[in-house]
C-alpha cells in the first residue's frame, strides 16, 4: 500500500497537540494525522494512554517491556509521543511551550482538569490566540450532567441508542464498537476543520466545547426524528428498519443474508426472483408506507420465500435483478475481501522494535485527488519523541533534557524500557 510519504496532507504544517486518552480524543488526532498534520501526543510518564494495556490481544516489543495493545493501535498512528508529568510546574511549562506554537490542542479530561495546571483554554489563549482548543467531555461544559465522568457504554444507554439496538423484545444491546467515541471524535474533527478555515480568514483561534451525550443524540438520525413528528418512542427492532420494509436480515436454507429493498421498483423485482410476483400487485404491499403498516403480515411471507433457497442463490439472484443485499461477513471476511484491499482499508506499518516488524492497520477511508492521506509514523511508544520535540520544537539542549530526566518531569522510550 503506498504511503504517498512524497506528497504534503491537507494539513500539512498543522501542529497538534493531542492531550487525550482512550478513543474519542485519539481518533479525531489520527484522523488529522492521517491528513498531514503532526501530532505531539502529551502522555503521562510512566503509564500513557489507559488503552495501552487493553488487551490481549497485544503486538510484543521485540526487546521486552511495553508493548502495543491492539486496542491502543486503532487510533494513535501518524504521532509522537512526548512524556510529560502535568503535575509537575515545570512540565507545565513545557505543555505552555508547546502550546504556544501548536494550532490544535484536544483533550478529554474532566469538567476544569486542566485549570488547576495551568493548561485550560483562557490561559494557553493568552499565550497563543490562535490556537483552537478542543474539550472532548462525557457531557459538555455546561448543564446539570457537567461534571459527570462519561464512558462509551454508558452514553450508549443514557443517549438511546441501546434502547433501539438488538433483537425485539430483548433487553438493550450496545454497538459492538464504541461507536459513541468514534462519532464524537468525527464530530471533533469537522470542528476543529470547520474553526482552522475561520481562523484562515480572521486570524482568531477558538474554543470547541465537545461531549460524548451531544453527539449522540445528534446521530439517532432518523429514529430520533421518528419520535419527535410522532411522540411514540421507537423501540429495537433487530435488523429491521423503522421506516422501510423489507430491509433487514432473512433467512437462507444454509444461513442468513442482509436484504435491503429501498423502494416499490425494488420490492417488484424482489417479488420476480422469488416468484411471487403477486406480492408486489397487491395493496397492501405495493408501496413502501404499505409495507410499513403491514409489516407484521409481510415479513412472515418473505421469510418464507427466502428460507426455500440457498443464500448463494438470493446474492447472485438479486444482485443481478438489481435488489440491495448482502453477506453477514465476519470480521476475517471482511479483511479478506478483494474490495478490502482494492479500497486500501488494510495498511502494514513498520516498527523496527515491534515483534514481526510491524503490524497491519485499518486504513483511513478518505480518499482525496490531491492531498491523499498518508500513513507516515506507526503508533509511538511511551515517550519514543520526547527528546526529538523538546530539542526540534523547544531547543533544548541534551543537559537541559537530562535534567528535566533526572527531575522525573520527562521521559523517552528508552527510560520506559529501563524501568
Amino acid at each position: 500500500m503506498p504511503d504517498h510519504h512524497g506528497q504534503k496532507g491537507a494539513l500539512a504544517g498543522i501542529r497538534v497537540l493531542d492531550m487525550s486518552r482512550i478513543l474519542a480524543g485519539p481518533t479525531c488526532a489520527q484522523n488529522l494525522g492521517d491528513l498531514g498534520a503532526d501530532v505531539l501526543k502529551i502522555e503521562r510518564p510512566g503509564s500513557g494512554d489507559d488503552t495501552r494495556r487493553w488487551g490481549p490481544p497485544d503486538l510484543a516489543h521485540m526487546a521486552g517491556g511495553e508493548g502495543w495493545s491492539a486496542y491502543y493501535l486503532c487510533a494513535n498512528r501518524n504521532k509522537r509521543s512526548v512524556a510529560i508529568d502535568i503535575a509537575d510546574p515545570q512540565g507545565q511549562k513545557l505543555v505552555r511551550e508547546l502550546a504556544a506554537r501548536a494550532d490544535i490542542l484536544i483533550e478529554n479530561y474532566k469538567l476544569g482538569g486542566l485549570a488547576k495546571y495551568g493548561l485550560d483554554y483562557p490561559a494557553l489563549s493568552a499565550l497563543n490566540p490562535r490556537l483552537i482548543y478542543c474539550s472532548i467531555t462525557g457531557f459538555g461544559q455546561t448543564g446539570p450532567l457537567a461534571a459527570r465522568p462519561g464512558y462509551d457504554a454508558m452514553i450508549q444507554a443514557m443517549g438511546g441508542i441501546m434502547s433501539i439496538t438488538g433483537p425485539e423484545g430483548g433487553e438493550p444491546v450496545k454497538v459492538g464498537v464504541g461507536i459513541a467515541d468514534v462519532m464524537c471524535g468525527m464530530y471533533a474533527g469537522m470542528a476543529v476543520l470547520a474553526a482552522l478555515h475561520h481562523r484562515e480568514a480572521s486570524g482568531e483561534g477558538q474554543y470547541i466545547d465537545m461531549s460524548l451525550y451531544d453527539s449522540q443524540i445528534a446521530w439517532l438520525i432518523n429514529e430520533g426524528m421518528n419520535y419527535l413528528i410522532s411522540g411514540a418512542a421507537p423501540e429495537a427492532r433487530g435488523t429491521a428498519h423503522p421506516n422501510i420494509v423489507p430491509y433487514q436480515v432473512f433467512p437462507g436454507s444454509d444461513g442468513y443474508f442482509m436484504l435491503a429493498v429501498g423502494n416499490d421498483g425494488q420490492f417488484a423485482r424482489f417479488c420476480a426472483v422469488a416468484g411471487a410476483p403477486e406480492l408486489a400487485e397487491d395493496e397492501a404491499y405495493r408501496t413502501n408506507p404499505a409495507r410499513v403498516r403491514n409489516r407484521a403480515r409481510l415479513v412472515p411471507l418473505v421469510r418464507a420465500l427466502t428460507a426455500s433457497r440457498t443464500t448463494t442463490f438470493w446474492l447472485r439472484d438479486l444482485e443481478a435483478a438489481k435488489v440491495p443485499c448482502g453477506p453477514i461477513n465476519d470480521i476475517a471476511q471482511v479483511f479478506a475481501e478483494a474490495q478490502t484491499e482494492a479500497r486500501g482499508m488494510k495498511v502494514h506499518m513498520r516498527h523496527e522494535e515491534a515483534e514481526g516488524g510491524g503490524a497491519d492497520l485499518i486504513g483511513n477511508p478518505i480518499r482525496m485527488s490531491r492531498t491523499p492521506v498518508s500513513y507516515r509514523r506507526f503508533p509511538p511508544r511511551i515517550g519514543e519523541h520526547t527528546d526529538e520535540v523538546l530539542a526540534e520544537e523547544l531547543g533544548l539542549g541534551p543537559a537541559r533534557i537530562s535534567e528535566l530526566k533526572r527531575a522525573g518531569v520527562v521521559k523517552d522510550a528508552k527510560d520506559e524500557t529501563d524501568d
